[in-house]
Parts: structure tokens; sequence; C-alpha cells
């Protein structure tokens, strides 16, 4: 009898990718391959690339070279009604939460399936009922369906991130894109908001692609770590081979003067005030 081992479908793919703005280098030759179900983080300083790379997934920025392919299509060739469909496939989280501050958590999260309802959308009354059920149910799984008719602009940081998670569902995903999800956020909340996005991934099959800065949460959270240190990636590896020390280098070796070292610093400790 011969065995045969399937081969994990790639779902991200990138090769030689080159951002350029101006004289300034974003990325610089990155090559990354992601397969389903994976859940990825890129890691590194502000100023390292990892924004960038993630908008690229989504269509938000164009290369300069290289190639870019999400869920077997080449990104940068899609226009108009083929780009919307590929991110209706791609939800995408970000670090200021995008909510719209005056309306209710409820109504935040059912736009969230504007791409896919005909039709300007004005208030709750123009959505169909089976889009408010699945908005609440997606509520209900963040543990915020009691805050349903709350004004969003009341909610705390870690609560309004967990109604971006709820908006992102919306769109039934296959990738989940995450841009500094918990920048903003205090340690408890950032654990919080963090741990939810896994058991989501887990429990739907979603393939994540996170940046982060904290190194301690991300060696807790990812199957696999990638380093990138002005665009370019110096670190890829699953954290069940990693240590928090060879983590660190990403950090270390770009520490060699004292403004550099204070930015690590910054960074590592997250010195701004959080979110409460």
């Amino acid at each position: 009898m011969t065995s045969t081992t399937s081969t994990p479908e790639r779902v991200v793919g990138l090769h030689g990718l080159t951002k350029r703005f101006g004289a300034t280098t974003a990325l610089e030759d990155v090559s990354l391959t992601v397969t389903r179900g994976e859940i990825v983080v890129l890691l590194g300083l502000s100023g390292s690339g990892k924004s960038t790379l993630l908008r690229h997934l989504d269509g938000l920025e164009v290369p300069t070279s290289g190639s870019v392919e999400v869920l077997g299509e080449q990104v940068p060739t899609l226009r108009g009604r083929m780009l919307r469909s590929l991110r209706r496939r791609v939800g995408f989280i970000f670090q200021q939460f995008e909510l719209v501050p005056s309306l209710t958590v409820l109504e935040n999260v059912l736009t969230g399936s504007l791409a896919s309802v005909a039709g300007p959308r004005l208030g709750l009354w123009s959505y169909p009922r089976s889009r408010k059920l699945t908005a609440l149910e997606h509520l209900d799984r963040v543990g915020l369906l009691d805050r349903a008719y709350q004004r969003a602009d009341t909610l705390s940081g870690g609560q309004q991130q967990r109604v971006a998670i709820a908006r992102a569902l919306m769109q039934n995903p296959e990738v989940l894109l995450a841009d500094e999800p918990v920048a903003s956020l205090d340690p408890e909340s950032s654990d919080q908001v963090m741990a939810l996005i896994r058991e989501i991934a887990a429990d739907e099959g979603l393939t994540v692609v996170c940046s982060l800065h904290q190194v301690d949460l991300a060696i807790s959270w990812a199957d696999r770590i990638v380093g990138l240190r002005h665009g370019r990636v110096v670190l890829d590896l699953p954290t069940a081979d990693l240590t928090k020390a060879q983590v660190m280098e990403i950090y270390g070796r770009v520490a060699t003067t004292t403004a550099e070292l204070q930015a690590v610093e910054a960074e590592l400790l997250q010195v701004e005030e959080p979110a409460r």
C-alpha cells in the first residue's frame, strides 16, 4: 500500500515583492508563502514594512515589482468587480478599529456585509432580517450581544476591536488580515482580543496574517513568525522552533545608536497611553 501526503494549499504567495515610495524602499525582495489555516505574525519595528505588506494582500497597494497572489488570484492585475470579489473573501482588522462612532454596534457590524447586498443601506430597517440575525450571532460570538444597540463610541477600546472582528466576520472571509490590532489596547484587552481571533480562526479554518510588535504575544499566539527589518525578511520560523532571544534579534541588530535603542524600548514596552 502506498501512502500519500497532501500538500498544504497555498493561500498567500509573494515572490520578489518590492515597493518603493519615491526614494524610500518600504519592501525589498520579499518572498513568502502562507498555507490554508496558518496563523502567521509579521513582527518588527514601526517602519519595517509590516503594514505595507498587508496592504498589498488586499490590493490597497500595487507593487513596484514582484508578484502578489491571494486565493489563487494575482492581486495587482485585478480591477473593479474582480478586485471587489477578492476583497469579499479577505477580512481586514485595523489598529484604529475604523468604526462609525455615531452608529450602533449592530449597524457597524452590518457594514461588513455591504459588498454583498444591493443598493444603499441607511439604518437597521434597510438590511434584510437574515443579515441582522447573522450580525447578532457574530456579536454573541465576540461577547457583545448585550451591546448591540449601544453607540459604538461608548465602548472601551477592547470592545470596539471586538466589534471590528464581528464586522470582518460578516464577509464570511477565508483570509483574515490584522494590522497591529492590539497596539492601542492595554495588556489584558490585548490578550483577550488575540485569543478571540485565534479561537475564531481555528473554528472557521481561517488563514490569518497579522502584524504585531509585542514579542511575547506573538510567540504565544502565532503558528509562525516572519520578522521584517528595513523591508526585508530576516526571520521565518515556526514558533515551536523559536526562543524569545532569537526573536529579539529582529530588533536588537538594528539598535546601534541611542536613538534606535529608545525606539526599540518604546515599541516593546508600549510606552504609548493604552486605550481603556
